[in-house]
């Protein structure tokens, strides 16, 4: 039995090693944050430029797992989660099948709430999963995670660990 144990955790500590191996940093000179990206599943397909004023990276295939970043610029005063009702109300309820989740407190390297919601596209049951953290009293940084729903609620341990990496330069 005590074999038992030290070979189940002698595997738990060679996995964290693993995963913290897998870990890629990922910054750019347009962008004023880092963040880390959980394993080589996910890849960068558009950076900030002239054009575009937010990153977005993809796991494996956009129905797996969809990341765009934006950075929202807002009244003194407003809180991630009037950001994250507003939102809600302007722009997400609009989906096909909305179903509204719930709002939950979010701590990492900045805090906020993490909001959840299904909806269908192409016929397809969707989950969208919305980080909101505050960067300062005018900035909040919007960490908008799509995929289907099935397939994004497997990798949650990852998009946790992009939210929780994300700090500003």
């Amino acid at each position: 039995m005590r074999h038992l144990i030290a070979f189940l955790v002698l595997t738990l500590i060679a996995g964290s090693c693993a995963i913290a191996a897998a870990q890629e940093a990922f910054t750019s000179n347009q962008i004023d944050y880092t963040l880390e990206l959980p394993s080589s599943e996910w890849r960068v397909i558009s950076e900030p430029d002239a054009v575009h004023e937010h990153s977005e990276f993809v796991y494996g295939d956009r129905l797996d797992g969809y990341l765009q970043i934006r950075k929202e610029v807002v009244d003194a005063g407003t809180t991630p989660s009037d950001l994250a009702h507003r939102d809600r109300d302007q722009k997400f309820r609009f989906h096909p099948g909305f179903v509204e989740g719930k709002e939950e407190k979010f701590s990492g390297r900045l805090s906020g709430v993490t909001v959840s919601y299904e909806f269908i596209k192409t016929g397809k049951p969707m989950m969208g999963r919305i980080y909101y953290l505050q960067a300062d009293n005018r900035t909040i940084y919007a960490l908008r995670f799509t995929g289907l729903r099935e397939k994004l609620t497997r990798i949650r341990n990852q998009t946790d660990l992009i939210a929780r990496s994300f700090r500003l330069k």
